[in-house]
């Protein structure tokens, strides 16, 4: 939203139409079965995995990729600083060096206050570690030939920090002549070149520097780690579940009499017009993810699909969440339910953009809602598991989508990284 959220108008949420092939496709009512049997408790620690294990396979390690939240108001700067650096997100051309560092100093004090806002710090970290360890718990019983699996988290920009999953992982006798196989899993249901694209390039880089340059392919005897990826997923049937579930139940918060007239807004982080017009996939599985959830719920309601977070004054995605649901207000219409569409768990962009500006500043409080995040919804645990036993047994280092750079990418890093993870398929 322009100029609103710094923080939340650059971190855009990236993937695609899973074009993984999964070996089964569960039915919503299999999903919504499963919600049942799921505990909500958060996971306890888990023990490190050597490589000394008895199973064909494993161990796995099942690296969670997203953006990042400081978890403290103490980490707003150095998070900002490292999100302006990142030409993937935010590309400055030849100043990114220099307007990079004098942007996040600008706005770390605005920023700082409004984690103070939602708790003196992003969760995001805290819904990752448990979402990642919840997962392989049910992948070491669904998946036993590739177990045991070992959750690890890497941010972008928040620790822990790619360069920090990677040494854990060395430490946990993953590579360094031991080989093992581990996933990188995007955390962002639908890719982007500024999102997981950037993670990707990160994880590569951060590879190339604690194990070695590598050539364009691999065997599987080199003792270096054997990395594969998913790397988009929009429209699993878990992912779809899961979030008609919560717009369901949100639904039953409105009285009976207006509860069928409520409108639905599915809310994406919006991209620069520049971005968009290079290629990049992200508007089209967004729509592919709202098209699949309004499919669930059986066209019940009207809807739009609307992008938050926009900054500066280049053109970005349209139209933006907080211009839309003033419209509306102007219009009569006063019963909406904002719905985070590529966002795994809460962060600052829902806790406080979406929940404090958006609808705080409504004036309509009482009738525009937003539905819960999806953090440990069981039926989300379960799609994630889901999606990661069917890459396993894919034998595929990436989908084909993923070596397809954009048309206008001009990226040689993002040539270079691509051609990496493509060429694991021979250790896979």
């Amino acid at each position: 939203m322009a100029c609103r959220t710094p923080i939340g108008q650059l971190c855009k949420r990236a993937s695609q139409p899973s074009t993984l092939n999964f070996t089964s496709k569960p039915t919503a009512a299999l999903w919504r079965r499963g919600s049942i049997c799921q505990s909500r408790s958060f996971a306890t620690p888990v023990p490190p995995v050597t490589q000394n294990a008895t199973s064909s396979k494993g161990p796995t390690a099942m690296v969670f990729m997203n953006m990042g939240g400081p978890s403290t108001t103490d980490e707003v700067g150095d998070f900002l600083s490292r999100l302006f650096s990142d030409a993937d997100l935010i590309p400055l051309g030849r100043l990114q060096g220099y307007l990079g560092p004098l942007l996040s100093k600008r706005r770390t004090p605005k920023i700082t206050q409004q984690y103070a806002a939602i708790g003196g710090g992003s969760p995001i970290r805290k819904w990752s570690e448990y979402q990642a360890t919840e997962m392989c718990k049910i992948l070491d019983e669904i998946s036993p030939e590739t177990a045991p699996h070992k959750p690890y988290v890497a941010f972008r920009y928040a620790n822990p920090l790619t360069e920090e999953m990677y040494n854990k992982l060395l430490e946990d006798g993953f590579g360094r002549g031991k080989g093992g196989r581990a996933v990188a899993f995007t955390q962002y249901p639908q890719y982007s070149c500024s999102t997981t694209g950037s993670s990707l390039n990160d994880l590569w880089k951060w590879r190339q520097r604690l194990e070695g340059k590598s050539v364009d392919t691999k065997s599987d005897n080199d003792g270096t780690i054997n990395w594969s990826v998913i790397d988009r997923w929009p429209v699993h049937p878990g992912l779809v579940e899961a979030i008609a579930q919560n717009i369901e139940a949100k639904l039953l918060e409105y009285p009976e009499d207006v509860r069928n007239e409520v409108v639905l807004l599915f809310s994406a982080h919006s991209l620069p017009m520049s971005v968009v017009n290079r290629g990049d996939p992200y508007p089209a599985e967004v729509a592919a993810t709202v098209q699949a959830v309004m499919q669930r719920l059986g066209h019940s309601h009207a809807y739009r699909l609307v992008w938050q977070s926009q900054v500066g004054p280049s053109a970005w995605l349209g139209a933006q969440t907080s211009d839309t649901v003033t419209n509306y207000i102007k219009k009569g219409q006063h019963n909406m339910i904002l719905i985070p569409v590529a966002f795994t768990s809460d962060h600052i962009e829902t806790l406080y953009e979406l929940d404090e500006e958006v609808i705080g500043e409504s004036g309509h409080k009482d009738t525009i809602k937003r539905t819960e995040s999806l953090n440990g919804h069981p039926v989300f645990i379960r799609a994630l598991a889901d999606i990661a036993k069917a890459h396993l047994d894919s034998g595929m280092a990436c989908s084909k989508q993923m070596g397809l750079r954009c048309p206008g990418c001009k990226s040689e890093r993002c040539a270079e990284s691509k051609k990496f993870f493509a060429g694991q398929q021979l250790a896979i």
